[in-house]
């Protein structure tokens, strides 16, 4: 179930996965531009329901994604695996952790003191620190994944569904987002035939993709609006289906050539992902303070678009100059030979 599908694409890029991980790093930005301004001014705006419309899928599709080219991968040594989905992240998390350290250590040493912020700092090897949690989780999946491939699928799937409808919650990043979210990209390994099956009957029938995609959104809606997106088995179906669905409009998109800037996000998304928190918080902190804007709403979406064309304008500032080790892993942190050049990537 899981090779067929993905066998052709070892030297390609595949377009309708670009737009769907640009659709998914967009909302990410949303979340935290919108959460930042609603807190910093104790109210809600519009955007907050954009962003609980994606909450049951947005990180549960970025997951999958990073999941379907796994059957390509899953079967390198384990030097050559460790060093393309271990080092490669670990080496941008260490280094993105100590960046937005270095910018937010006089906040938190007003709160707690410089001995405080040496405990947060070291706290973050052992559960991830702020917006770079899924960096720190995705090396942890490849490598469950890889080391239980002599058990049953089922049954692993089984077991990640049932920690998902747990909802554990212990206060700890890295359990509670390995439980809630394991499930996601073991699908993508599992199921990637039938995900690029379904984005091929996407692109083959899309007056029915749209109509599904319209009876999805009504009950995606209507589910996290009454509250029971929440439930089990609820949540995994909705972060399931709507995995589906996002994958369904980035196929659309890619038949049309539209949005063509959401498909170079999706390409660069790891770029912002790294990068998109100076931005966004620098642009939160001048809107409010200047005022000249009043609709919360209307603010969350500007610092949003701003925290994603920041982020890619500081990589292009960066790319070709002796500060591009901030987005490219420098030769002395590769661990096994480098076949090609090392763009950074989200799922492969």
């Amino acid at each position: 179930m899981t090779g067929n599908g993905t066998a052709s694409l070892k030297n390609e890029r595949v377009d309708w996965v670009d737009y769907a991980k640009g659709i998914c790093i967009i909302m990410v930005v949303m979340m935290h531009s919108v959460q930042g301004v609603e807190k910093a001014v104790g109210q809600d705006g519009f955007m907050h329901l954009v962003v609980e419309f994606a909450k049951p899928f947005r990180m549960p599709d970025f997951f999958l994604i990073s999941g379907l080219f796994l059957p390509l991968v899953i079967n390198r040594d384990w030097r050559t695996y460790l060093d393309r989905k271990v080092v490669h992240f670990a080496y941008f998390y260490l280094l993105w952790t100590a960046i937005q350290f270095g910018f937010k250590a006089p906040h938190f040493a007003a709160e707690v003191g410089w001995p405080g912020v040496i405990h947060l700092y070291l706290m973050s090897f052992i559960d991830p620190f702020g917006t770079l949690w899924f960096i720190y989780l995705l090396p942890v999946f490849f490598v469950v994944i890889k080391a239980t491939r002599r058990i049953s699928p089922w049954a692993i799937w089984g077991a990640a569904a049932a920690l998902e409808m747990a909802h554990i919650s212990t206060g700890w990043t890295a359990i509670d987002e390995f439980a809630a979210r394991f499930v996601y990209i073991y699908s993508g390994y599992l199921f990637a035939s039938h995900v690029f099956a379904l984005s091929n009957r996407a692109r083959a029938y899309p007056a029915w993709a749209l109509a599904a995609l319209a009876l999805w959104a009504v009950t995606n809606a209507g589910l996290v609006y009454t509250g029971a997106s929440e439930w089990p088995i609820i949540s995994l179906a909705l972060g399931l289906v709507g995995a589906g669905a996002i994958i369904t409009i980035g196929t659309l998109l890619a038949k049309m050539h539209w949005l063509d800037a959401v498909r170079y996000c999706g390409e660069h998304s790891i770029v912002i992902y790294l990068a998109f928190f100076l931005p966004m918080a620098a642009s939160r902190t001048i809107l409010l303070k200047a005022g000249l804007i009043h609709d919360i709403g209307l603010i969350s979406l500007i610092v949003t678009i701003v925290g994603v064309i920041g982020a890619v304008l500081i990589w292009w500032a960066c790319r070709n100059t002796r500060a591009n080790f901030l987005f490219e892993r420098p030769d002395a942190f590769w661990i096994a030979p480098k076949k090609r050049a090392a763009a950074i990537q989200a799922a492969e």
